[in-house]
């Protein structure tokens, strides 16, 4: 690896940390790690090979790569934040001619993103390629693809924490979000090799509570806490989940402390309001097809924008019909919620593999375009998915 490579590399870890650390705001941290991702994915894809010979791609590709990683800053990683999204007012005002643009901008980028595809089967021994064309592909909602080249960067490149973190969120949302099993290994992998890192400590504490280990989940989640600013906007939901935690394992309260730096006490108001609740049912013309046993994931989703869930439930075919509620609190990830979204779908679906990406014979239903906060919301699943 050159040096003009591993300065870019620390670069980026530096601006991460200080974005972490609450020192770089949002707006500055998309444009800076944006300019650095260009610049390092367009020196990895004009690295020398082992022969001397020049890997150079095509400066069209070079082109349509940068515009990629611009896009995906721009709208913000699923799972790292959306600096880039307008709040919800300004998307509840929104022009027409502003929807075209976004439809447009969604289009270049799936194409960007199919180009990258192809250029890393010519390149494929190229990591920081692989490892955006995975995050590319979760900007899209497509998992199964995002999964394939997380392994593919993951097989190239296993000493970086960030990636291996990202691999194993996106394995997690294709299990169910369920972390058990390689996820967790992975995590463990990425702490081993940075302990601070608040997103592995973030899962790890999740992935213990799952196991019913509160104490451990405890832990890592108050040490979020500490290496967090005071005004980092998760930091109530977190609060809670170490609450919860304690409550279910009977452990004493945290003791207070005055090193103890304020926290946020309460949602914002967009967010107490944003919630849907209704009742999810099974339609009778499709019952037969359904096992007792069979998972259900109720979800909500942007009806403009990317198709990854923004709150999910989960249940099984014998508790239908069984009422739900959609709001922050069943976010997949504190980057993804329910009220930075003004309007959303509802949609079901019966999973007859248990895994949350949709395959032949799932039973599925939807609801048309809502508000973020709607009652008496009447879903049925009442389709069988073809293909």
């Amino acid at each position: 690896m050159t040096d003009e490579l591993s300065a870019l590399r620390r670069k980026l870890q530096q601006i991460e940390a200080r974005h972490a650390a609450g020192d770089l705001a949002d707006d500055a941290y998309a444009a800076e790690k944006a300019r650095l991702e260009r610049a390092l994915v367009d020196r990895v894809l004009t690295e020398p090979a082992e022969d001397g010979a020049l890997a150079r791609p095509s400066t069209r590709f070079v082109a349509s790569l940068a515009a990629a990683v611009l896009a995906v800053a721009g709208v913000g990683y699923w799972w790292t934040g959306s600096p880039g999204l307008a709040g919800p007012g300004a998307a509840a005002t929104a022009s027409a001619s502003d929807s075209a643009a976004q439809s447009e901008n969604e289009r270049k980028f799936a194409q960007a993103v199919e180009e990258l595809a192809a250029k890393m089967k010519e390149h494929p021994e190229q990591a920081e390629g692989w490892a955006l064309l995975a995050r590319s592909y979760v900007r899209l909602g497509q998992v199964e693809p995002a999964l394939a080249a997380f392994r593919k960067a993951v097989a190239l490149r296993d000493d970086d924490p960030a990636l291996l973190v990202d691999y194993a969120d996106v394995l997690a949302v294709a299990n169910g979000r369920n972390l058990e099993g390689e996820p967790t290994r992975l995590i463990e992998r990425a702490l081993k090799l940075d302990p601070h890192h608040l997103k592995a400590l973030s899962l790890a504490g999740a992935a213990a509570f799952d196991r019913k280990d509160f104490a451990g989940a405890t832990q890592y989640w108050e040490r979020v806490v500490e290496l967090s600013p005071p005004t980092a906007p998760y930091l109530p939901e977190l609060q809670a989940g170490i609450d919860e935690a304690r409550r279910q394992g009977g452990l004493a309260p945290r003791a207070a402390s005055s090193a103890d730096a304020p926290r946020p006490a309460a949602p914002t108001p967009a967010a107490a309001a944003a919630a849907i609740r209704g009742t999810v049912s099974l339609s009778p013309a499709v019952a037969g097809k359904a096992a007792a046993d069979d998972t259900v994931f109720v979800y909500a989703r942007a009806a403009d924008g990317p198709r990854m869930p923004l709150a999910i439930v989960r249940l099984q075919v014998r508790d239908l019909p069984a009422a739900f509620t959609l709001d922050d609190s069943s976010a997949m990830s504190p980057a993804a919620r329910l009220s930075a979204a003004p309007r959303v779908i509802v949609s079901a679906r019966v999973s007859k593999s248990g895994q949350a990406t949709p395959s032949p014979g799932d039973l599925v239903g939807e609801t048309p375009a809502m508000a973020n906060h709607a009652d008496g919301v009447a879903l049925e699943i009442d389709e069988i998915v073809k293909n």
